[in-house]
């Protein structure tokens, strides 16, 4: 604050030296000019607080000390920019209409009277009209601004009702046709269960109905996480749940074999939910494809994050697996999907003559997944109709953004404003110097 108010300072004093040499006369004492520079300085300083208060002070010392031109132009801009109640535009114009009154009553001839109709044209009208006209640009600005986020909010909120109608939909379906066919399954290895039959034969009712049990466990799951209604205290899979899996391929007759490597480390839960899924999706395949082969399943403990892979070791239908992971083939991409969710990477594809499936989960919470944001009646948020780019207000107003137009503009203005000092200065030399 010190150092731009010596500087303002310091170019008032030589702006009113510079004026008051040029002025017929005996020149005015240092002292008198120190003081006009202090009173100038404060009007200044008082434009920044009250711009129209700083208006109807120039303008006074206008009549009394016509050099102070250049302020006058500064104060009238600034009240022009501040002018946003009718009180105030009332008080600015009464001045500027007072103060024209004044000086038009103690003009000494006719030819006084149009030089002084001119300077205030000049200098009290124009920069009013150029601060208001700003000031109005600047809320059409905003308003534009606000009314295309309003928009924005309101498509994101109706795609955000479709997707949860949408998800609803499903789950509906899934709970009357899924859960009904594997409620139908669990009856029915139940009843198997109690009737007379050889013992590797009842033991392997007993794993069906286990895993169809299961089976409906993750179904009521996936349709909670649907409707949005999943239990949060439900545990993750974890190191524990993908050895369950395992073993329960392995009781169902593929073999697989389990290795873990480095020190484990914390991971979110919705991650160790991943890892369960790739592993799941791996055994998986491995059991349609292998043949009888043995499966292999590593879990590497790297510093800040876990390696999955699971190898599916050449059989009569593993080279298809690449090409057909699971079902009709959309297997690995939820799963890609799923991993990408939780900030890891997941490659796949033909490996030694068999097919190896490959993810990497960080340790930490990945990052959340981006909404379909819709496109803005007006184009994308910070894009204009014709693809320029918004002034940082994230609307598509006026020409682009980026550093070169910034410059461009500024280059602009200083041309403008160098003009406009040159054209000024001798007008008011000529009008306002009498």
């Amino acid at each position: 604050m010190i150092a731009p108010l010596l500087a303002a300072f310091a170019v008032i004093t030589t702006d009113t030296a510079v004026l008051a040499s040029r002025l017929p006369g005996d020149p005015p004492s240092w002292a008198g000019l120190l003081g006009t520079s202090v009173l100038l300085t404060g009007v200044v300083l008082l434009s920044r607080r009250s711009p129209v208060g700083a208006f109807v002070t120039a303008l006074l010392l206008f009549s009394l000390l016509p050099a102070v031109f250049a302020l006058l132009l500064w104060t009238g801009y600034a009240a022009g920019r501040a002018l946003v109640t009718r009180g105030g535009t009332a008080v600015t114009a009464g001045a500027a209409c007072g103060g024209l009154a004044v000086q038009l009553l103690a003009a000494p001839d006719d030819t006084g009277i149009t030089q002084l109709v001119t300077a205030y044209l000049v200098f009290v009208a124009m920069p009013l009209l150029v601060g208001r006209h700003q000031a109005q640009h600047d809320q059409l600005v905003d308003a534009l601004s606000q009314r295309n986020e309003e928009l924005l909010r309101r498509q994101e909120l109706l795609a955000e009702r479709e997707r949860l109608a949408e998800r609803l939909r499903i789950a509906r379906d899934m709970h009357d046709s899924l859960g009904q066919r594997l409620s139908l399954v669990s009856v029915q290895a139940a009843a198997l269960e109690v009737t007379d039959l050889p013992p590797d034969r009842r033991d392997g009712v007993r794993r069906l109905a286990r895993t169809a049990r299961a089976a409906m466990d993750e179904l009521h799951e996936l349709v909670g996480a649907l409707r949005g209604t999943e239990d949060p205290g439900r545990p993750a899979p974890g190191p524990a749940g993908i050895e369950r899996l395992v073993a329960d391929f392995r009781t169902a007759g593929l073999p697989v074999e389990l290795s873990r490597t480095g020190r484990p480390v914390p991971l979110p839960d919705a991650t160790w939910r991943t890892a369960y899924r790739v592993v799941q999706e791996g055994l998986t395949n491995a059991a349609k494809h292998a043949g009888g082969r043995p499966a292999e399943v590593a879990l590497v403990w790297e510093r800040d994050a876990l390696l999955l892979t699971v190898v599916t070791p050449e059989g009569p239908g593993a080279a298809a697996t690449a090409v057909r992971p699971s079902g009709p083939g959309h297997g690995l991409v939820g799963l890609g999907e799923r991993v990408r969710q939780a900030g890891g990477l997941l490659d796949h594809g033909p490996h030694g003559g068999g097919f190896r499936l490959l993810a990497m989960l960080p340790a930490g919470e990945g990052p959340p997944p981006e909404p379909d944001r819709p496109d803005a009646p007006y184009g994308p948020a910070g894009e204009g109709v014709g693809g320029g780019r918004a002034r940082g207000r994230g609307f598509p107003y006026g020409p682009g953004g980026d550093g070169r137009e910034s410059t461009a503009r500024v280059a602009v203005r200083g041309v403008a404003a160098a003009v406009l000092v040159l054209v000024v200065l001798p007008a008011g030399f000529l009008l306002g110097v009498r």
